[in-house]
């Protein structure tokens, strides 16, 4: 049957939104997007505007029912509300390489699991073996994250010369090197604990688990859930983001159970729509029941986890993660006050850690566990591959800055810390790029393919 012809305008906007879409889910875009995002904030952070780039982060907004009434800052929403959302996703990503990805056996996991070790423990010796004051050393831990979008959206300029397995350790890697800084949130960065607030916490993972046990699927029942859940962790002190982690750990990687196979029921109830569509003396009411179940067939076609991160990831990657950056990354050049012995020493502790600590750590950890016979590199990574990895495993960014937020007090400290974190970043790029341009083509010249030795 032919197609029909739609509206010159029409037909153009389905165009421009087709090429959109294809953009959108290039992995290098979602990083250039971040860089824009930060560079607008230090443009503007240092701007003869400056004043209103404090302002409005500042800005008291009021979520309320009645007389129940919640005011905090933009900057607030925006670091402990949006970004759960981030944490969610991350949660999920975590949820499906555990379940069929890179974490899902221990003889695949070990060798990232104890690479992203070692770029945690090394930077973290590096950046104490500064010697701070006890209040600088606070900052442990702002060189030990690194940011997924940006490392593999750095990799991801290099092109398909990288083999796919580097893409794939880095990811695992990432992942494992989050789990830890959410441990280190968790267990460094959250004030005294109230108990109280963990009571409120379980009422909405309880509700989460009884939604999933009665066959729910629909991603929006499980908001008011994920909300008292948010709200729980806040009242105990903790920071509330770990909600986000917690619920996508807990999104299940299989559809939810029906009476038939999700297929089966499509082709089923498409069968039922036609034929009520086509029937002499249709009634347009008549199709909303069997569409109704179409649609609820066609939901199970896919595991929630992979359903919801899908849905979410576009979100996240073009306007939360961005919004963090424009948020957090304006630091104002002359409030860091680099002139001060202490935030010049954070700054450079940071920057040290992150440039030299995360390869230093990860490469040097790769290699004792290859040596020593425990794990074995995987098949298309060479120890060049590693370095690489190592390299772009020192952008640390989004979770560099959002840890630096938690870790200091004192504005010229945290100033400086982020400056490391931004200057470090740029720089282990810019050598990612180019190692990985001379390691590529070092490789395409020798033909060689793997080296463990």
């Amino acid at each position: 049957m032919p197609q029909k012809e739609l509206p010159r305008a029409q037909e153009l906007a389905e165009r421009a939104f087709a090429n959109f879409e294809r953009f959108l889910h290039i992995e290098a875009v979602s990083g250039i997007v971040l860089l824009v995002a930060a560079l607008a904030a230090l443009v503007w952070a240092n701007s003869p505007a400056a004043e209103s780039y404090e302002h409005l982060w500042h800005t008291p907004l009021t979520l309320g029912i009645g007389s129940v009434i919640y005011a905090k800052s933009l900057h607030f929403w925006i670091n402990d509300g949006l970004m759960t959302i981030f944490f969610l996703v991350v949660g999920m990503e975590i949820r499906r390489e555990i379940h069929e990805g890179a974490l899902a056996s221990l003889r695949q996991a070990a060798l990232p699991m104890a690479a992203a070790i070692g770029g945690v423990a090394v930077p973290a010796l590096i950046y104490l073996g500064f010697g701070h004051a006890p209040q600088e050393q606070q900052g442990w831990a702002v060189p030990t994250a690194t940011d997924i979008a940006f490392a593999v959206g750095v990799l991801a300029l290099l092109g398909k010369s990288i083999p796919s397995n580097v893409r794939v350790f880095l990811l695992a890697l990432a992942i494992i090197d989050d789990i830890i800084a959410v441990l280190i949130i968790a267990l460094f960065y959250s004030g005294g604990l109230d108990y109280s607030g963990f009571a409120v916490a379980a009422v909405g993972l309880l509700l989460v688990m009884g939604l999933q046990k009665i066959g729910v699927g629909s991603a929006w029942a499980y908001i008011l859930p994920g909300a008292i859940t948010w709200l729980g962790m806040l009242m105990t002190g903790a920071h509330p983001t770990l909600a986000g982690v917690v619920l996508g750990l807990m999104t299940p990687v299989t559809a939810m159970p029906m009476r038939e196979r999700p297929l089966d029921a499509v082709s089923r109830f498409t069968s039922e729509l036609l034929g009520n569509a086509k029937a002499p003396e249709k009634d347009a009411s008549d199709l909303m029941d069997p569409l109704k179940r179409l649609r609820s067939a066609q939901r199970e076609l896919v595991p929630p986890v992979v359903r919801i991160q899908g849905l979410l990831h576009p979100w996240v990657a073009f306007g939360i993660m961005p919004l963090f950056a424009l948020a957090n990354a304006g630091v104002s050049l002359s409030g860091a006050d680099l002139s001060a012995e202490t935030s010049r020493w954070v700054m450079m502790a940071v920057a040290a850690a992150l440039i030299a600590g995360k390869p230093l750590g990860i490469v040097s950890v790769s290699w004792l566990m290859v040596r020593l016979g425990w794990c074995a590199l995987p098949a298309e990574v060479n120890w060049r591959g590693i370095m690489l990895i190592g390299l772009l495993a020192g952008i640390g960014f989004t979770m560099s800055i959002f840890i630096a937020n938690l870790a200091f007090v004192d504005p010229a400290a945290l100033g400086a810390a982020k400056l490391g974190v931004l200057s470090a970043s740029v720089i282990a790029a810019a050598l990612g790029l180019t190692w990985g341009v001379i390691a590529m083509r070092n490789r395409s010249s020798t033909g060689e393919v793997r080296s463990t030795s």
